[in-house]
């Protein structure tokens, strides 16, 4: 009891002894210590603020150590004005000790964290690392970029690969017939017309016989680019086998298609005659049109049986089906 007593004592003689009672040393001694305790105040509340804003900082403890320093730095200035009217020196000696003891744990740990804080990167390390890393994004969209088109033009090819003869470039079996069934649903469903052409190029065998495979290979590639120049954009040609092509004619009658097969045979045999660079080649042609009780089979099978007839009568010659 008697030391807590002592410790509340302040009736040890006033420090505005010391300052003679003169209004111009109480004012500057006073005042400096009312402004330098609200300074000390004030730096507290910030780091404190700070600390409970930014929870990612590394050493906010560190930051809250710092925060207890400064009040007791504060806490000797408010006892020094106290003490200007009342000696409570004992608490004052008290809150200096105190502050000497966190000023020391503070400045230790300062020093036990400074290798960390050094390895800290600077701000030209980070305004480095910043640029390397927009650098390097950039790159990664570049190379996006690329790879994206590169999977496109891949995609591109894989499908081409998938409906396309290599050698002749046009469609081949699977989607010329997948076209095909496509085409009849529409003219079942539009009530439209639809023909077909099934073409045989005469004596092939005997081309590659006599001229060799590769000569065999230029007279399809010829054939079907001869086909091609004579068909419109809406039609549709594919390689069904060896020698054997396959036409569509949308919106067309079996007259038209007739014609259209008149005017393609005699193309090839004009252009095979005139370059003596391709072997002689011409083209027996079925045609056949789409009735409603057909379906994919029954109108190939058509299809197939007219150009058997064209090749019975002679080749290089045209049959239709009849109406």
């Amino acid at each position: 009891m008697d030391f807590f007593n002592e410790l509340l004592n302040g009736d040890f003689m006033p420090h505005g002894h010391c300052l003679l009672w003169r209004t111009d040393l109480l004012l500057l001694h006073v005042g400096g210590d009312t402004l330098t305790f609200i300074a000390y105040m004030l730096i507290p509340i910030a780091l404190i603020r700070l600390v409970r804003a930014r929870d990612d900082l590394r050493f906010n403890w560190m930051f809250l150590l710092f925060a207890g320093f400064i009040f007791f730095c504060g806490a000797t200035h408010i006892l020094g004005i106290i003490n200007v009217w009342h000696g409570y020196y004992y608490i004052h000696g008290i809150i200096k000790s105190m502050t000497g003891i966190i000023s020391i744990l503070t400045a230790i740990l300062l020093w036990y964290l400074l290798p960390q804080a050094i390895s800290l990167p600077g701000k030209r390390a980070m305004e480095a690392k910043i640029v390397a890393l927009m650098r390097a994004e950039h790159e990664l969209a570049a190379s996006n970029q690329r790879l994206e088109a590169e999977v496109k033009k891949r995609t591109a090819q894989l499908e081409k690969m998938a409906t396309t003869d290599e050698l002749t470039e046009l469609l081949n079996r699977r989607e010329i017939m997948r076209l095909l069934e496509l085409e009849i649903a529409r003219a079942d469903r539009q009530g439209t017309a639809l023909s077909i052409m099934m073409l045989d190029l005469d004596h092939f065998k005997a081309i590659n016989d006599n001229f060799g495979h590769q000569a065999g290979d230029r007279a399809l590639k010829n054939a079907a680019e001869n086909f091609k120049q004579q068909l419109r954009k809406t039609d549709f040609i594919g390689r069904i086998g060896g020698e054997e092509f396959l036409v569509l004619l949308p919106d067309t009658d079996i007259s038209s298609a007739y014609g259209l097969a008149n005017r393609i045979r005699q193309a090839l045999e004009q252009q095979t005659t005139d370059n003596s660079a391709i072997p002689s080649c011409t083209a027996s042609i079925g045609v056949t049109q789409y009735i409603a009780s057909d379906d994919l089979h029954s109108l190939i099978q058509r299809a197939d049986e007219t150009l058997y007839q064209a090749k019975s009568n002679g080749r290089n010659c045209v049959y239709q089906s009849p109406a």
